[in-house]
C-alpha cells in the first residue's frame, strides 16, 4: 500500500511539472534582455535558419529588470487598462452577488410554475458560448446605447447563469429540517435566507467570486467587440496591443497580469475545496 502511494506521488509530481513548467518559462523569460530573447528564439522568427534549434533558459544568462521598467514606467497605458479592468471586474462580482445569489435561493427554496423550464433554460444559456449570443447581445446593447461603455460589458455579465447554477446546487443541500426549525422559531423568509442560506452557501459564494474574478480579469472577446475606444480597454487587451518584437515586454506584462489571479486563487483555494465537499451535503 505504501509503495502504491509513493507511485501516485511520483505520477502527480510529473504532471505538476508539466503544469508549472510553462509558468516558470514565462517568469524566467520576463527577465531576459532583448538580445538574449532574440538569440533564443531566432530559429523560430528568422527564415532559412532551420539548422539551429530554438532554446529557452528558465534562468536567464543576463537577467534584467528592463522589461518591467518598460511596462510599469514607460507604458502608462498599462495602468489605464489595469484600472479599466478593476472597473469591470468588481462591479460584475458585486452585481452577481446581489442578483444571482437570491435568484439561486428562490429556485432552490420555492416551487412555482415553469420552474423546471426556467432551470432548463438556464442550463442551455450556460452551455452557449459567447459567439452564439454575440450578435443578439450587440443588438440589445446598441438599442440601450451601451456600446463603447463599460456598462455594456458589466450588465450581461451580472446576469450570467453560471453563478446561479453553482449557488442552486449549494442551496439545494441546505437541510429542510433546519429551515423548518427556523420557521417554527418564528423566523421570516428574509431571516432564513440571511442567517441560514448565506452561511450554508458561503463556500459557494466564495467559489463564484474566485471563478468570476479569474474569468473576467482575463476577458477578451466582449471588450474587443463592444468597446471601440482603446482608452476603455481592459488589461486583457494590453498584450495583443504590444508591438511585435517586444517579447520581454509581452512576458513581463503576462506575469503582472497573472499575479492577481494567482493571489485570488490561492486565497480562495480552501474555500473551493470546502465548496466541493459542501455540495455533497445531504439531509
Amino acid at each position: 500500500m505504501k509503495k502504491f502511494f509513493n507511485i501516485n506521488i511520483i505520477i502527480l509530481a510529473v504532471f505538476s511539472l508539466f503544469v508549472w513548467l510553462p509558468l516558470a518559462m514565462i517568469a524566467g523569460g520576463s527577465f531576459m534582455s532583448g538580445d538574449e530573447f532574440q538569440e533564443s528564439l531566432s530559429p523560430v522568427f528568422e527564415e532559412g535558419d532551420s539548422e539551429n534549434m530554438a532554446k529557452w533558459n528558465i534562468i536567464p544568462k543576463y537577467p534584467t529588470l528592463r522589461p518591467y521598467v518598460e511596462v510599469l514606467i514607460d507604458s502608462p497605458g498599462f495602468f489605464v487598462m489595469f484600472w479599466n479592468t478593476c472597473k469591470i471586474v468588481f462591479p460584475v462580482l458585486a452585481g452577481q452577488l446581489l442578483i444571482c445569489v437570491p435568484a439561486a435561493w428562490g429556485f432552490a427554496r420555492y416551487d412555482f410554475r415553469f420552474k423546471n423550464t426556467l432551470l432548463l433554460l438556464y442550463m442551455v444559456l450556460m452551455l452557449m458560448p459567447f459567439q452564439v449570443t454575440m450578435v443578439s447581445n450587440y443588438l440589445v446593447l446598441d438599442r440601450l446605447k451601451l456600446i463603447n461603455t463599460h456598462m455594456g460589458i458589466i450588465l450581461p455579465a451580472v446576469f450570467s447563469t453560471f453563478p446561479v447554477f453553482i449557488m442552486y446546487s449549494f442551496f439545494r443541500s441546505v437541510p429542510i429540517s433546519m429551515i423548518e426549525a427556523a420557521e417554527i422559531d418564528g423566523a421570516g423568509e428574509l431571516e432564513i435566507f440571511i442567517y441560514i442560506g448565506l452561511p450554508m452557501g458561503a463556500p459557494g459564494i466564495v467559489s463564484i467570486i474566485v471563478l468570476g474574478f479569474m474569468e473576467y480579469w482575463s476577458i477578451i472577446e466582449p471588450p474587443l467587440i463592444f468597446l471601440k475606444d482603446k482608452s476603455l480597454w481592459p488589461l486583457s487587451l494590453f498584450m495583443p496591443d504590444i508591438a511585435s518584437g517586444s517579447g520581454g515586454l509581452y512576458l513581463a506584462a503576462s506575469v503582472l497580469m497573472i499575479i492577481p489571479s494567482m493571489l485570488v486563487f490561492l486565497f480562495g483555494k480552501k474555500y473551493l475545496e470546502k465548496g466541493i465537499r459542501a455540495a455533497g451535503l445531504k439531509e
